[in-house]
Parts: structure tokens; sequence; C-alpha cells
């Protein structure tokens, strides 16, 4: 069945044995109902104050001093950051604020109307730098390397992104990196210029608080901000424009990749010790040690255990850095299982836009699957299919053993991970053999984990999608795998298929001709892929058997549904089921409305329903809503784009 094959085993140890050159030498959260203005809003600088900056400028007041020209592209060695301000825009225009964006940072709605907001989110104004004493907190961009479809592309970082300050809902207490995007050149440009068109940006803020809307971890957007002034080179001149762009951390696979390559050791243990106790909640917040026979297990523990212990020489019980390769593990498989229950396709899975907080992040060529086909990439780059819709699951776990590679050493190290001799010098060469060992065995059993969190989402999320209350082992075989078959041989349309189930009632499925007729509710307006009978009798037949799970969850034994059990059902899965998402041929539309025709008011629209994506109605023109909730155009079904942006 199709969906045995999303998830293909890897290996897992290929390349751990290389790691001893590397031994031996070394949610949405709910924002307070005012909110406060953007001078009361909490900041701090918890990243650059815990990480070593970039020697050429080892202060703000250096780097600020310093003609923005010569803050250009060039190689950083021993550093995770560079102090860098954004470059200014002249006379930027707001295009788009998210009003849940602001909600969740704590800043009250008014102030995306005055000029501080408008000039903040441009670049042109630093929250928290006093300019007359040179001194306070500063903007940074940070360093990291990645491997790129599948090969390594060495130092990359963040070539057109600026942090500015990270902020505390003051409510909620979550805290957020606030960061401009297309906001110039930094020394992680390489040859490229730092901006970003208006194309891609008004991609990114769309998509980043759709998926929001539809609980996907993701990466967030607070405004979007056109620079009339500055046009971009990229296939064709563009124009610029900056995303505000927001997230609990920035921090990648991708920054523990260049720390192995360069063998820097020291740093690899200061970031993953930042890691925990900075992005995460401290170690005690990790997954508790699996004991050793404990191999295949989606939810370990609850109780946390701090004490780092190995059982014997071989043991596989888990020091704490075994603990955070875990807690990152099972956050990324989270978030690839509702990948995968909602259709959306990264595109470019690459491990420096792999989070290590499992949120969705950096869009370049990104979509939500149209009619069925598992093959699908997003990417007309990728010829190899290397990051389709189905490889997704296993291209993330091929990102973490990279991750797992650079951990291998602690991890590996077990009891003595803290031992003097160790830290400063490594294991011995005598020990090296088992300390490989453990790590492989550690790094395996953290697959198997992967696999289990994956799929218990996945059935999860699933289940909840077809209107189920608890899932049976049958489903699997009989609902999500035959469904997945139906949709992919007649070319089905993924989500709006389980927005249109959400409106059938089981009495409605009573006979085989009944079920035959509903079927065509699922097909498209100029009809089904091959014979249109064999097509309702396929579909039909996958419909009666989602009746009678419907029935066995909804009804009392041996009774019907009742007319109000069908109304909570059928309420549940419009809750879940999105009416809109923004797909690629309605993101073209608006980018050519708003940049090719001046339109600004498009933007409002379609931001309101990617906001509230399981509505009915969104109160705005009508025809445009039922066009974009409905069938998608043939010709803008699959669109492809290139990484550009």
């Amino acid at each position: 069945m199709l969906f045995r094959q999303l998830l293909r085993p890897v290996n897992t140890c290929a390349r751990l044995a290389q790691m001893s050159s590397h031994i031996t030498n070394g949610a949405s959260s709910q924002g307070p109902s005012g909110g406060v203005a953007l001078k009361d809003l909490p900041k701090s600088w918890t990243f650059t104050a815990n990480l070593p900056a970039d020697s050429a400028f080892p202060s703000p007041a250096i780097s600020h001093k310093t003609p923005r020209d010569d803050l250009g592209p060039r190689m950083v060695k021993g550093a995770l950051f560079t102090w860098v301000r954004p470059e200014e825009a002249v006379d930027p225009e707001l295009l788009g604020v998210s009003t849940e964006a602001l909600k969740d940072l704590g800043i009250k709605p008014g102030e995306a109307e005055t000029e501080e907001f408008r000039q903040l989110v441009a670049g042109n104004r630093l929250l928290g730098w006093n300019e007359d004493k040179q001194e306070g907190g500063y903007p940074w961009a940070q360093c990291y390397g990645g491997w790129q479809f599948g090969s390594w592309a060495g130092q990359l970082g963040d070539g057109r992104a600026i942090s500015l300050f990270e902020t505390t809902n003051p409510e909620t207490k979550a805290r957020y990196e606030l960061q401009l995007k297309g906001a110039g050149i930094t020394p992680y440009s390489r040859f490229a210029d730092g901006k970003a068109v208006l194309r891609s940006s008004i991609r990114e803020f769309v998509v980043s608080e759709a998926l929001n809307a539809l609980r996907i971890p993701t990466t967030r957007a607070l405004s979007l901000t056109l620079l009339p002034h500055s046009k971009v080179r990229r296939e064709s001149t563009e124009p610029g424009a900056i995303v505000a762009r927001f997230a609990q951390s920035w921090l990648r696979i991708g920054t523990f990749d260049l720390l192995r390559a360069r063998g820097d050791r020291d740093l690899v243990r200061k970031l993953a010790d930042y890691t925990a106790e900075h992005v995460f909640s401290g170690w005690s917040s990790l997954p508790a040690r699996l004991p050793d026979d404990q191999q295949d297990t989606a939810e370990p523990p609850s109780t946390p255990v701090k004490k780092d212990t190995i059982d014997g020489p071989a043991g596989l019980e888990e020091n704490r850095y075994a603990r955070l390769y875990r807690e990152i593990t099972r956050r990324n498989a989270k978030t690839v299982a509702a990948w995968q229950a909602y259709a959306f396709t990264n595109g470019v899975l690459n491990t420096d836009n792999t989070s290590l907080m499992g949120l969705s992040l950096d869009f370049g060529p990104f979509a939500f699957l149209d009619t069925f086909d598992p093959n699908y990439t997003p990417n007309h780059d990728d010829g190899m299919l290397r990051y389709s819709y189905r490889n997704q699951p296993t291209i993330i776990w091929w990102n973490l053993v990279r991750l797992g590679e650079t951990l291998g050493e602690l991890i590996g190290a077990g009891a003595g991970v803290d031992a003097a001799e160790f830290v400063e010098k490594g294991v011995r060469q005598e020990d090296a053999d088992e300390l490989v060992s453990r790590a492989e065995g550690l790094i395996t059993r953290t697959g198997e984990e992967y696999k289990a969190v994956f799929l218990e989402e996945y059935k999860r999320l699933m289940t909840a999608r077809l209107g189920l209350k608890v899932h049976k082992p049958d489903d699997f075989e009989t609902l999500f795998s035959e469904l997945l078959d139906t949709m992919e041989a007649l070319q089905l349309d993924f989500n709006q298929f389980f927005r249109r189930l959400s409106g059938v009632s089981v009495g409605e499925l009573g006979s085989e001709e009944a079920r035959m007729q509903k079927a065509g509710v699922f097909f498209h307006k100029e009809g089904v892929v091959g014979d249109e009978a064999a097509a309702r009798e396929r579909v039909g037949a996958w419909l009666d058997k989602w009746r009678v799970r419907v029935v066995e969850d909804w009804a009392a034994q041996g009774e019907e549904v009742t007319p109000q059990a069908e109304d909570e059902r059928q309420a549940a899965m419009r809750a879940v089921n999105p009416n809109f998402i923004p797909r690629s041929w309605i993101l073209d539309e608006v980018i050519r409305r708003v940049e090719k025709e001046g339109e600004r008011e498009v933007l409002g629209r379609v931001m309101k329903m990617a906001l509230n994506p399981f509505e009915e109605t969104w109160g705005g023109d009508k025809d445009e809503e039922e066009r974009w909730v409905g069938d998608v155009p043939r010709e803008g079904r699959g669109m492809q784009c290139s990484c550009s942006s």
C-alpha cells in the first residue's frame, strides 16, 4: 500500500564511523487581550549574550561604526553570529500585518498603524540600541552550514535575514526572536545581494500564518513591507520586500553541521548546552531516559531523569545529550506527520532548512497538494524528487542522522561526558570504537522512536480528519491506505476531499446506489480520470467502510447515529478540515494583482481566509471566496517554482 512507502527505512549509521577524526581531534500561544506598545514590549538578546560573536566585529559598537559595505560576504569561524544592522529602507510601504501574530507577540493592535512600527519592520529603527552611547541590544545574523540535496554546501548562514531582538509575550511568557528577511547583505550572503523579492515574500507571509492556523508547527510572519525603490535581479528584475518574521528559535540542524565540519567540538557542546537550557526549558524538560530494552515506543516515561548513567560499557541508557537529540527528533517527527496529514510539501528540506524545534522553516518552493500525487515536488529544480511529498518523512530522518553524527561524541560518551579529560581532549583512541558503537546504537534506537512518534501523530491527525473518535488497528489499512490509493488513482483533490466529506451524512450512504451517487461530490467539475462508473464504485466502496466506522464511533451499540451526534461529528470534522488553504495558483494570482496591478486589499482578504481556514465564508468578495475554495483550475494544478527569491 502507498502509505507504507511514505516512511522507508534509511541507513542510520552509514557515516557515523567517519566521526573518528572528529572524536580524536577534538502551537500558537494566545497573546494578551490588549497587548502592549512597542516601547513597552520586553526585549532581550539571549542568543548573542550566550554564544560567541564574529571576532572581526567583537562588539556591536565596532560593527555599528563600520561602513555597511564592509560587512559583506566572507568566511566566519569560531562564531555563531555577526553583529550587523539592516540596510536603510527608503519610503517603505507596509502592505500587510498578521493580527494573530500581533496577538501572539503581545503587541496591541493599534501599534501596527504607528510610524514606529512601520520603520521597525522595515529595518530603519533599532529598538534597544542607544545611538548616543553606542550601547545596548543590537541586530545580528546567524552563521550555519548545511547539506543541500545530499551534498555538503559549506558555510551558509543568514544571507538576507537579520534578527532584531527577542521578545517575551507579557502574558504567556513565550519568547520569540524577531527577524527581518530581505534586510540586506551580511557576511553570509555569499554571492547574493541580501534582498528578498516581493513574489516570494508574499508567499512566505501568507503560508507562515496559514500553517499556524492549521496548527502545524511553523515559523511565523508579522508583517510584509514593500521596498518601492529596491529593484532585485533574479530571473528578471523584481521589486524588493521585507518579511518581519519570528520563531521561538531560528537554530537549525545546519548550525550544528558547520561546527562538525570544522571540527569545533567545544562549540558543538556549547551550542548543545544553549539549545537545552535556552531554546527548550532546561535539561529537566527533555524526555526521560529510555530503558536499555525499550526499543520501540511512541511515549517514553513522563518523569524526566537528570542523572547521566550508562548501564554497562555497551549499554544504551542515555545521558542528557542523547535526550536532547531525542527531543529534537520527536518534535520533527510530529511536524512531518502534520505535513503528510495536510499534504503540505516543503520542497527544500536541506539541513539548513530543518529546525531544531521542529518548525516549518524557510519557505522557498512549497505547496499543498492539489490532486493527490505522492511523487509531487513543488521545486522544479528537484529532478530526482528528493524532496517530494512521499519522501518528506525519510528526508527529515536523514537530516536528523546528520545531527546525530555531530552529537555522536557527546551521545556516545555516556556517563563520562563531563569527565575533565573528555571535555578537554575528547575520547581516547583506545575507547573510540566503544563510543562509536554506543552512539550508533542510540541513534538507531532514536530512529525507531522517530517512526513511532511519526505514526502515532499521523494516525491521530488522520483519525480526526475522518471524523472518528478513536483509531482502530484496521483503520490504517482499510481507511488510510485505501483512501490514499484511491485519491492517487483517480487524481482527487486531497484537502478538498476531507472538507466535502465533513458534510456527508451517514444517512446518505445506506445503499450501494446512494454511495455511488454521493461519490461524485469528490470529483472535479470536468469529471474524473478513467471510467466514471468504476470510479464511483471505488469511492462508494470506501465510503461504505467509512460509514461503518462512523457508526461504530458515534452510535450507541445496536442503534443508528442520532441527528445530534451527526451534527456534532460534522462540526468536529469542519474544525480540522480546512475550507481554504493558500494553494499555489491562488498565491500566483495574489502576487500578480499586488505586484503588477497595484492592488492592496486583496492581500488582506487572502490573509483573513488564511488565518481562519475552517470558516464557511469570510465576509469579503463572495465570488472570489467561492472561486478560491472551489476546484483548482486544470492549468493551476501541480505548479512548481524555483528556489529563486
